[in-house]
Parts: structure tokens; sequence; C-alpha cells
């Protein structure tokens, strides 16, 4: 299953309206202006959903979505389609998140999709690509509010030595933070579990590429569910990749849904990720890049539930 796949259907349908329509991908119309939010709930860490995740309690609008999380204490938002998004929409979805007090997380930089040729392969046009494909990810983040956009290094090129396919990979991402750093954004890398073909599976194999790249606008994203699944033993490899780490993900395993629904210890390792964040000053989101577990609004409450639940520590 490609990893977006869940959350493309819900995501895009969400988005999609008729054209003309103050909330659709042809919206010409201001967007509403929600109050601010008005949850009593603080969560210790920025807990990020994604549109669709509440729509049996918030209904299909996004604005109304937005308005739900932030009432619900959540404080950050990622989007992965947002570059699909119309330029206007973008505006006006993070002018709302400046309004609801929610900070913008991750989006998808588009390169091609998770299996790609684009990085591994050593074409001479894959880093000018890579780069104007950056070049327009800086204009989506300017509208949005963003800072960190995902990128998924591609699939393996089985007729290169791993060696060799490193060395390309390593070139186009630099290629690549060669914009994103002039305007102060962070491409974070994310090692996948879908599949043998993806390239980039482990933390260290993508701490060892952010080293080589050598700038601050390349970063590891810990997707906790895919690094259950590919090495496990989570702590220790978040403090191994600690230095290198730009943002998290979460999802529990088996299942990719909610923490408790699963085997990972989520509430231990959010409170490890806490104590660590400050003693060395440093914050992150963890965006909620999974299913739920139940459907429909009780669903949607027991979801927020165990949140809450995994929170406490």
């Amino acid at each position: 299953m490609d990893r977006r796949a869940f959350l493309h259907t819900t995501a895009m349908t969400a988005a999609l309206g008729l054209p003309g329509t103050v909330h659709g991908q042809g919206a010409t119309a201001p967007a509403p202006r929600p109050p601010a939010a008005t949850s009593a709930r603080k969560f210790k860490l920025k807990y990020a959903p994604h549109f669709g995740m509440f729509e049996n309690s918030a209904g299909k609008d996004l604005f109304d979505q937005l308005k739900f999380m932030a009432d619900q204490g959540f404080t950050a938002l990622e989007d992965n389609g947002m570059m699909g998004r119309t330029p206007e929409l973008q505006a006006q979805l993070g002018e709302a998140m400046t309004r609801l007090g929610i900070q913008m997380g991750v989006f998808v930089i588009q390169t091609g999709g998770n299996n790609s040729d684009r990085f591994t392969t050593g074409k001479p046009e894959n880093p000018a690509q890579f780069r104007k494909a950056c070049e327009a990810a800086v204009e989506v983040a300017r509208r949005c509010n963003a800072k960190w956009m995902t990128v998924v290094p591609g699939a393996f090129e089985r007729k290169l030595p791993i060696g060799l396919q490193h060395g390309n990979v390593i070139d186009t991402l630099r290629a690549g933070v060669d914009v994103l750093e002039k305007a102060n954004l962070v491409m974070v890398l994310e090692p996948l579990s879908d599949n043998p073909d993806q390239f980039l599976r482990t933390s260290d194999q993508t701490y060892m590429i952010c080293r080589a790249v050598n700038s601050p606008a390349c970063k590891i994203l810990f997707d906790m569910y895919h690094m259950q699944r590919n090495e496990g033993h989570m702590i220790p490899h978040i403090d191994y990749a600690w230095s290198e780490i730009g943002y998290f993900q979460i999802g529990d395993n088996p299942g990719r849904k909610e923490p408790g629904t699963g085997e990972v210890n989520y509430r231990n390792i959010f409170k490890h990720a806490h104590e660590k964040m400050q003693a060395d000053n440093r914050d992150f989101i963890f965006g909620m890049e999974h299913g739920n577990a139940f459907p429909g609004r009780e669903g949607e409450q027991k979801l927020i539930d165990a949140y809450v639940a995994a929170d406490t520590f």
C-alpha cells in the first residue's frame, strides 16, 4: 500500500468542491474568519492532525475542520497534498491557521511519487528537476506559512551499486538545499517501509545522507510507524539520530492507526522525546499521519482520547 494512499482520498475529497466555491480548488472568494480557538486542553507536544481525520465531527469544510482541531487543543496541522491546492486556497488556509494558533507542518514536495527515479539513477537532469520542485515548494510554503517539506528519495536503481546510488541521492538533494536554505526552509527525508523497492529505509541511513548533504535545510522525518516496522528499538534510534531529526510522524503498528491500537508504547516515546526537547531547547511537530481505528464521530472521539492518554506523562 502506498504510504499516502489512505490520506490522499480523504484529504483531496475534503478539499475539492465545485468551481467558484469558497473552499474548493477553484476558490476565489475570501475565506471565512473562524474565531480563535477556545480549547482549555493543552497537549505537551504539537500533535498535527490532517484534513479528513475529523470530518464526521466537523463536516467536510476545511475551515470548519481547522476550527474543530483547534477547539480540541491541537496546535499544528499537516497536509501532504498542499502543493496540489490552488494558490488562493493555500493562502486562505495559512491565514486561518494563523488566526487559530495552528502551526503548519509538512506538505510533500512533488517529485514524481514515492518510487520516483529522480534521485538514485544519476540522470544528468535529476538535480535541475529537483531544484525546480523545491522552487515551487518555496512559493507554497510562503503562502501557507510552512517550514518543513517531505521528500522521499525514490526507488532503488537495481543496475547501480548502492554506494553510487547514495552519491546520486546526495548530489540531487544538494541542488535542492541551495534553494531552501535561502528561504530558511527545511526538507525532511522520510525512510519508508511500504515496499522493498524504496531506497531510503532506516534512520541511520538517513542520518548518513543528512550529514553528507551538510545543510540545515536537510533533516530526517522520523516516521515512527515506518521505523517500528523497519528497525524497531525506537527510543535508542531516536537518540542516535537526534541531531539530524527535524520532524516526527506517528502511527501505531500493526494497522497504522492512533496510539494505543498497536504494539508501540507511545506514552513512553513521547515522554522521552519531550524530556530531550526540554534539555536541548528544541521543538518538533508530531504529525498524525495515520488512519482512524474506529468509524464515525465516536471513532474520532476515541482518537482524541487516545492522544490525551498518550500525552499523560
